[in-house]
């Protein structure tokens, strides 16, 4: 056995997660738990409903492999009716165990060892890990927060990014952990070099549905010479507020499908039988209508509350997340901040590869609005 362990080197930045040593210490000193990104509030009662009707009646065994036939069909669907894109359900949608398996069976089935991968940092951290396991390196454009409260990146920056050992640029927007939603004119971009330099696009838009202000997301495949280049990633999770049932899936070409395919049936087969017709029929009746308003409201909640704290807040655009700029050094700030004031969050340099996020934290606002007057309550009394 290595002196370093049995762990293979390319994993081994990879060990206990800050959102591990963050809960266990919202645990141990009964803190609210602001730091992870799932709701304290259950999905609508009728998809509820359908999984346990589905149990009932004999869904409970192994699911085609691809998924059963009315998710992928309402998975085709809802890409036509919502975005204009035309998806065969039967050769172009695969479904899997949660976006998180859709980015690895993607990245693994299309990134050879020592190749390059361009994400945008702060980047959601399976993003790198899956890079890691691929064999291949990372290659980051920041994004950074401006004066008009969005969050920009370089264009330059990214053209400097792509070098001829380039494979794929992984996309996330709406974006977590900004809340950033990519324009148009940034998704051009982006497609632009693409398709200069032939690369593929993983496009992860899992929180699709939870745009606020009357913004509207763009999926990158609706643009010109994007869709026979792009894999997008899509998830019941967050849509439904059902994130442990782990229903992701891909929506691309045959060709690409067929690829995350064949890795994707040797990490986890199949999974989530009873799920999976639930989350048609949520899909086929727009479930996740109104969620969208309850989450802006609990973002103001939070937000508004923070700054009158008199932090530097970052309002988002979407998602579930808001950032504060701590001024200092966010990992040690959120450390203490449990045994201070009882309130967990997650310093969002551990998205970062650069410095540019040391003073930034994140603070999950998909809880129940009396659970956020809770934590701003117990922040201002340890102001």
């Amino acid at each position: 056995m290595a002196v370093d362990g049995p762990l293979v080197a390319r994993m081994r930045a990879f060990g206990t997660t800050i959102f591990a040593e963050m809960s266990a210490l919202a645990v141990r000193t009964g803190s609210i738990n602001l730091g992870q990104g799932f709701p304290d509030t259950d999905g609508p009662a009728a998809v509820l409903d359908a999984a346990i009707d589905a149990i009932r009646t004999g869904h409970n065994q192994y699911p085609p492999g691809p998924g059963v036939p009315e998710l992928r069909a309402a998975i085709a669907r809802h890409q036509r009716d919502q975005y204009g894109l035309e998806w065969d359900a039967d050769t172009d949608v695969l479904v899997t165990a949660g976006a998180t398996e859709a980015i690895a069976a993607s990245v693994l089935a299309l990134t050879e060892p020592g190749a390059e991968v361009v994400v945008f940092e702060p980047y959601y951290d399976s993003y790198t890990a899956c890079i890691a396991l691929a064999g291949a390196s990372r290659r980051v454009v920041t994004l950074r927060p401006a004066a008009d409260g969005d969050w920009h990146f370089d264009a330059a920056e990214l053209a400097a990014a792509i070098t001829p050992r380039t494979r794929l640029i992984v996309l996330n927007t709406p974006h977590n952990p900004t809340g950033k939603v990519f324009t148009r004119d940034e998704l051009q971009a982006i497609a632009d070099l693409a398709i200069a330099h032939d690369l593929l696009v993983v496009s992860d838009e899992v929180y699709e549905h939870l745009v606020f202000d009357g913004r509207a997301h763009v999926p990158i495949a609706t643009l010109p010479g994007m869709a026979e280049r792009t894999v997008t990633i899509g998830s019941a999770g967050k849509t439904f507020s059902v994130t442990g049932w782990k229903i992701g899936w891909v929506t691309a070409p045959a060709a690409l499908v067929g690829a995350v395919r064949t890795v994707k049936q040797f990490l986890t087969f199949v999974s989530g039988a009873p799920f999976q017709p639930a989350v048609a029929g949520a899909l086929d009746a727009q479930c996740w209508h109104g969620l969208d308003e309850r989450l802006q409201a609990q973002r103001d909640q939070l937000c508004d509350g923070l700054a009158g704290l008199g932090f530097d807040v970052i309002r988002p655009q979407a998602t579930y997340f808001a950032t504060v700029d701590v001024h200092g050094d966010a990992v040690e700030f959120c450390r203490d901040l449990p045994g201070r004031a009882g309130v967990v969050a997650i310093p969002s340099s551990v998205f970062y590869d650069s410095p540019a996020g040391d003073s930034l934290v994140r603070f999950a606002f998909c809880k129940r609005p009396e659970v956020l007057d809770e934590a701003l309550a117990r922040l201002k009394a340890a102001r």
